[in-house]
């Protein structure tokens, strides 16, 4: 597994290589544009050359994560339109940058089968709006709440709802907090096999394109989404131990997303790898 971490966007999105180096990371992950507000500030040529340049420098692999604002399933239309031309805006912007892939997290609605079909719906207005080779990877959540996408079985339903002709741009991001959150208790070897098992027979691991490596500060179960260090929450070191040294992901990166001490996650995880 490639390991890397969300790294921020300070002075601009080029500067975020810089940072990922300094962790010692493989890849990296970041925000195209504010992550806490609707408006956005256009991506200026310059600062497009200079991210561009670093990629081609550095060679890393990179990723975006879209506004935590951002739900496609909104029960109030303006939220949803501003959620939809929010989504189609940050895929443009990774298509400029020559980012792979835009991580996002599904939303909520109280109707889960209604729910289901308008993140399906903003999907593909969003990459009709943006033709190209990023891609939209839907993130796994913990379930708080009515939001959508905590079950395998939810983001399946998904993918099958947007357009065939456009389907192949669209994968799956696992987060290994969300998931033991969620009720799939990867914690052993037993259940961490039950649950690959059962991701590859619902969804299919070739969709898998990208992991988020935070360990959990609450229960298996419990429906919440509390990120911790690598190998000091309720999942311990067991399952990344697991995940890093299976071969089925060997190219796939892995971020951390514990919002502090990056170099010392990675670090973590890369004591796991079997040598």
């Amino acid at each position: 597994m490639l390991l890397g971490a969300h790294e921020t966007i300070g002075g601009g999105v080029s500067q975020a290589f810089a940072r990922a180096e300094a962790d010692g990371a493989d890849c990296l992950q970041i925000f195209t544009r504010n992550a806490r507000g609707w408006a956005a500030r256009p991506l200026e040529s310059d600062e497009v050359a200079r991210f561009r340049g670093e990629a081609k420098r550095t060679r890393k692999p990179v990723a975006a994560h879209s506004s935590y604002l951002i739900n496609l399933a909104a029960g109030d239309r303006d939220i949803r339109r501003k959620s939809w031309d929010a989504l189609a805006d940050e895929l443009q912007r990774c298509e400029t940058l020559g980012i792979a892939a835009l991580i996002f997290h599904p939303g909520s609605h109280p109707q889960e089968a209604q729910g289901l079909k308008l993140v399906a719906q903003g999907m593909a207005r969003a990459l009709e709006k943006s033709p190209g080779k990023a891609r939209l990877l839907i993130e796994n959540t913990a379930g708080q709440g009515a939001s959508l996408g905590w079950r395998f079985e939810q983001i399946a339903a998904i993918r099958a709802d947007v357009p065939a002709a456009l389907r192949r741009r669209v994968g799956v991001c696992l987060d290994t907090c969300h998931t033991f959150a969620a009720g799939y208790d990867i914690s052993t070897e037993d259940g961490y096999a039950r649950t690959i098992e059962q991701l590859d027979d619902v969804l299919g691991l070739r969709l898998v394109q990208a992991f988020h490596l935070n360990d959990s500060k609450k229960g298996l179960g419990c429906r919440v989404d509390r990120h911790e260090h690598i190998g000091q929450g309720a999942l311990g070191l067991l399952p990344f131990r697991m995940l890093v040294n299976d071969p089925r992901f060997a190219e796939v990166p892995g971020f951390v997303e514990t919002e502090s001490r990056f170099k010392e996650n990675i670090a973590v995880l890369r004591s796991l790898v079997r040598r």
